[in-house]
C-alpha cells in the first residue's frame, strides 16, 4: 500500500496494490497488519457503511460531537470528490479542508480521523461509496456542517446547485458549528 500524505498530515490518501490481468482484478480493500504499518494508526473498525447516490448528490458535511468516528472511504463504483475538514480547535490546521477524488478506476481511499467533518459530492452519474468507521453511529450526536460555508471555503469540482437531503440543507455555519475543543483519539 502507498501512502501519500494531503496538507493536513492526518488525512492520508491510501492507494492499494492492484493486481490485474485480463480476467480483472484483485486487492486488498484492508488488512490491519498493513493499514497499521503503512500508517503508524493503531485503530479498530466497527461498522462498515454502504450508500449509492446519484450525480451532484452530495452528502455531508457530517461528523459526531461525541462517539467521533475515524472513517476510511472508498468509491466501488463511479467517481466523488472526498472532502474532510478539520474541527480540532486544539489543531494547528483547525478550519482547513482536504480533498481528494476517489473512483472504481483509481482504487483510492481516504483516512479520515476522528475529529473531522467528512462529505463527498458524486461526479459520475451514479456512485457507490464503501467506509469504515471507528465507531457506531450515534444520531443523537451527529452533526451536519454547512457544505458551502464561504470561511470554509471548499472548491467543490462541480457547478450548478447540488442535491442535498434536509439535514445538509440546514447545516451549521463553522461560526456557530460544535467543534472539538479537547484532544480527539485517532
Amino acid at each position: 500500500m502507498q501512502v501519500i500524505p494531503t496538507m493536513i498530515p492526518e488525512v492520508l490518501i491510501l492507494e492499494p496494490k492492484v493486481f490485474g490481468d485480463d480476467r480483472g482484478f484483485f486487492l486488498e480493500s484492508y488488512n490491519e497488519r498493513v493499514f497499521h504499518e503503512a500508517t503508524g494508526i493503531q485503530t479498530r473498525f466497527v461498522q462498515d457503511n454502504h450508500s449509492r447516490s446519484g450525480k451532484h448528490v452530495l452528502r455531508g458535511l457530517h461528523y459526531q460531537i461525541q462517539q467521533p468516528q475515524g472513517k476510511l472511504v472508498r468509491a466501488v463504483v463511479g467517481e466523488i470528490y472526498d472532502v474532510a475538514v478539520d474541527l480540532r480547535k486544539l489543531s494547528a490546521t483547525f478550519g482547513q479542508w482536504v480533498g481528494c477524488h476517489l473512483s472504481a478506476n483509481n482504487y483510492r481511499q481516504l483516512w479520515v480521523p476522528p475529529g473531522f467533518a467528512h462529505g463527498f459530492v458524486v461526479l459520475s452519474e451514479v456512485a457507490e461509496v464503501l467506509y469504515k468507521a471507528t465507531d457506531y453511529y450515534a444520531p443523537q450526536h451527529e452533526r451536519s456542517l454547512l457544505w458551502n460555508d464561504p470561511e470554509i471555503g471548499i472548491e467543490w469540482p462541480f457547478s450548478g446547485d447540488p442535491i442535498l437531503s434536509a439535514k445538509d440543507q440546514a447545516g451549521q455555519s463553522f461560526q456557530s458549528a460544535d467543534v472539538y475543543a479537547e484532544e480527539v483519539d485517532t
